[in-house]
């Protein structure tokens, strides 16, 4: 069969329809930006908070972001050039930068919401992750208040790859927030899925 090239037609450009200008740029991904901002109806309007990672050249900011019908609103920013005036001047973009940047962002806003006494997080660096049931549910703390629950945000990550390691996982991690973003990994053996290789999946090693 000979070559046949695809001559598009005048109605095939008269219904042409242009897409969004972050799309067109490869910024904005709007299928998980929709399931990121949209909320039920049930819930009256009730903000949909998002931790928001972006790196740059040389730096990673992280911010505690919520959508509105004329854009979204910033609760409260943190970025990596802060850090030096904590001790750590150098590799602001890595994965202990990202860690400490979402850290500090977490803490900025659990004092903007009244949150900062209630949970004061894990004051002894140990490397344990602290984590407790509440109401079927697991949360990142010692102990669920209540009156107040934690701080709950939907991690999102843009453009970019979540892949093994990856520096995003290192910016929730130290966020600490009720981030429902655990990846569980998919045993083929058991058939089911083993919360005992998270760590694998975000950080690149194991426990033994």
């Amino acid at each position: 069969m000979p070559f046949v090239k695809v001559q598009k037609s005048r109605a095939y450009f008269s219904r042409y329809q242009v897409k969004f200008r972050r799309r067109r740029e490869g910024k904005t991904d709007y299928r998980q930006r929709k399931r990121l901002c949209a909320q039920d109806k049930n819930k009256y309007q009730s903000p949909k908070y998002r931790l928001v990672v972006r790196f740059s050249n040389t730096k990673v900011t992280c911010q505690i972001a919520y959508a509105m019908i004329d854009g979204d609103r910033i609760l409260c920013q943190a970025s990596s050039s802060e850090l030096p005036r904590y001790g750590l001047s150098v590799g602001l973009k890595n994965y202990a930068a990202a860690y400490c940047t979402g850290l500090l962002v977490a803490r900025r806003l659990l004092q903007k919401v009244g949150l900062d006494e209630v949970y004061e997080g894990n004051t002894e660096v140990d490397g344990n992750v602290v984590s407790t049931e509440y109401d079927k549910k697991k949360y990142y703390v010692d102990q669920v208040d209540d009156d107040k629950r934690p701080f709950r945000a939907l991690l999102d990550v843009g453009t970019k790859a979540t892949t093994t390691g990856c520096r995003i996982f290192g910016a929730m991690k130290g966020a600490t927030l009720e981030c429902p973003g655990d990846l569980c990994v998919y045993d083929p053996d058991d058939n089911k899925y083993n919360d005992d290789d998270d760590d694998y999946y975000y950080n690149g090693w194991t426990q033994d």
